[in-house]
C-alpha cells in the first residue's frame, strides 16, 4: 500500500487564493516524519511538505493522509477534493478535525479525532481493506513512553536549511488553565510527560545540536524539569523552548537552565494590564514583576521573547503605546504581538458567539495577517488591527533594533539580531497585511 501524507500550505494573503512558499525550513518539521513512524511496517510512506515542496496530483497512492489546522484548512479541502474525485479515499486529521469536524467530512472519506498513537495503524487498515469508517475518535489519552522515532530520512533533504532545528516533545497537554487555550480540548486535562531517556535518545538520534522543545508548556513540571535539564548538559546542545515567565524567578532552575545550554525562551506574558492577565486566567505571568524577570535573563545572557495578545474587554486604546514604551525601555529582544482570536470549544469562543461579537464566524483563523475576529469593547476592530501592525514597525525599525538589542558578541545575542531582521521581513504591508509565518 502507498500512503501519501500531504501538510499543506495556506494561503499567503487574505482572502487570495496565492500559497504561501518558502524556499527552506529551519525548523525541521516534526508532523510528517512522526505520522510516518505511526504506520504498520510494509506500507510505503511518501511525504509532501507543500510549504517547501510542489505538490505532485499524479503521484500515484492508494490512500491520502492530510494533516489540518484552520490556517491551512481552505488548501486541505482543495487537495481533498481533487483525490476523491479521483476515486482515492482521504482522511483528515489534525486539532482542526476535534472542533470542525462535520465541515472536514464533506471533503473527506475519514477524519481523526484525537492522538493519533491509537488511530493511525487502524486507520491503514481498514483504507488497505476498503472498509474506512466516517469518523475515528481516540477516546482515551495515549502514554507517552515509548513513542516512535519520526522518519526524518522521509523528508527531502533539499527542503531544509544548512543550519537547522529539529523539534522533539517532551510533554503534552498543559496544567494551565488560560481561558482562550483550546489545548485542553483536544489534547486532554491532563499534562503527560515523557521517559526522560527516551527523550535524550530522540536528540541523538537527531545528531544536531540546535534543538526546540515543541511542549506547549516545557517547565510545566520543576522536579522533573530539573532533572531533564541535568540530564542535557552533557550532550552539549543549544536549544529553546516556551517558558512560563514566573519560573525565571526560580533562581536555581534558571541556572540550571542556563547551564544546559538555554539559548531563547519564548514567553506568553500576553499583556503588561493585569486586569487583563486575570480576565484570561493567566497565572504564570507576575505583571508587577516583568522588569525582574528580563534583567534575569539579560544576566544570563539567555535570549528571550514575549507574546502578547491585544482586544480583550478590559485592554484601551493607550495600551498600544504603553506596551511599546514598556518593551523599548526594558529592551525586551524580540516581541510577537496578536489580536485576540477566540478558538472553537471554549467558553469564551461561546461568550462571544452569544453575544454576536464574532466578526466573521465562518471564516476566523483561515486566513493570515492582523485580522481582528471579535468587536473590542474600547476601540473598533479597524483601530485593532491598525494598531497592531503599527507596533510591528515601531518595533521593529532600525531605531527601535539598536536601542533594544545587545552588541552581538554571543550567540544569545546573535539569535536576537537574527529574529528581528526575520520579523521586519515580515512587518504586515497596510494594504496586503503579510502573514507571519515563522516556521
Amino acid at each position: 500500500m502507498r500512503l501519501h501524507i500531504i501538510q499543506p500550505t495556506h494561503f499567503a494573503y487574505p482572502f487570495e487564493r496565492r500559497l504561501y512558499k518558502t524556499r527552506k525550513r529551519r525548523l525541521v518539521p516534526l508532523t510528517l516524519p512522526y505520522l510516518a513512524a505511526l504506520a504498520p511496517a510494509g506500507v510505503k510512506v511518501i511525504l509532501t511538505d507543500e510549504q517547501v515542496q510542489p505538490w505532485d496530483p499524479d503521484l500515484p497512492c492508494d490512500c491520502v493522509f492530510l494533516t489540518v489546522s484552520i490556517l491551512n484548512s481552505l488548501r486541505a479541502y482543495e487537495i481533498a477534493d481533487f483525490y476523491r474525485k479521483k476515486g482515492v479515499p482521504v482522511v483528515m486529521g489534525g486539532p482542526h478535525c476535534t472542533f470542525y469536524g462535520q465541515e472536514c467530512l464533506e471533503h473527506a472519506d475519514a477524519i481523526a479525532v484525537g492522538e493519533g498513537e491509537r488511530l493511525v495503524r487502524t486507520i491503514v487498515e481498514d483504507a488497505a481493506s476498503k472498509r474506512l469508517q466516517r469518523i475515528y475518535r481516540a477516546d482515551k489519552l495515549h502514554s507517552l513512553r515509548g513513542l516512535p522515532m519520526p522518519r526524518y530520512e522521509l523528508l527531502d533533504p533539499r527542503t531544509l536549511a544548512r543550519f537547522k532545528t529539529y523539534a522533539v516533545q517532551t510533554s503534552r497537554g498543559c496544567p494551565y488553565r488560560c481561558s482562550f487555550c483550546a489545548e485542553r480540548y483536544y489534547l486532554g486535562e491532563r499534562y503527560r510527560l515523557r521517559p526522560i531517556e527516551e527523550v535524550l535518545e530522540e536528540i541523538k538520534r537527531t545528531r544536531c545540536r540546535s534543538i526546540f522543545f515543541s511542549d506547549s508548556t516545557f517547565a510545566g513540571h520543576r522536579t522533573r524539569t530539573m532533572r531533564l535539564l541535568e540530564a542535557l548538559i552533557p550532550l552539549r546542545i543549544r536549544w529553546s523552548a516556551l517558558w512560563n515567565a514566573d519560573r525565571v524567578l526560580d533562581r536555581e532552575l534558571m541556572l540550571l537552565a542556563a547551564k544546559s545550554g538555554a539559548l531563547h525562551l519564548n514567553m506568553g506574558v500576553e499583556s503588561i494590564r493585569a486586569d487583563t492577565l486575570q480576565q484570561m486566567n493567566k497565572k504564570t505571568t507576575p505583571a508587577e514583576r516583568l522588569g525582574e524577570i528580563i534583567a534575569i535573563l539579560r544576566k544570563l545572557d539567555i535570549s528571550f521573547s514575549f507574546n502578547l495578545i491585544f482586544g480583550w474587554d478590559t485592554d484601551r486604546i493607550e495600551d498600544f503605546e504603553r506596551t511599546l514604551d514598556f518593551l523599548e525601555r526594558n529592551k525586551v529582544p524580540v516581541a510577537f504581538f496578536n489580536v485576540f482570536s477566540p478558538h472553537r470549544g471554549t467558553p469564551v469562543y461561546e461568550e462571544y458567539r452569544s453575544a454576536g461579537r464574532l466578526r466573521d464566524e465562518a471564516n476566523m483563523g483561515r486566513w493570515p495577517g492582523v485580522i481582528a475576529e471579535v468587536h473590542p469593547a474600547n476601540f473598533s476592530a479597524e483601530e485593532l488591527e491598525r494598531n497592531v501592525i503599527d507596533l510591528y514597525k515601531h518595533f521593529y525599525s532600525f531605531r527601535s533594533m539598536f536601542r533594544r538589542l545587545p552588541f552581538p558578541k554571543s550567540k544569545a545575542a546573535l539569535t536576537s539580531w537574527f529574529m528581528n531582521f526575520g520579523q521586519r521581513k515580515m512587518i504586515p504591508n497596510q494594504n496586503r497585511r503579510t502573514n507571519f509565518d515563522r516556521l
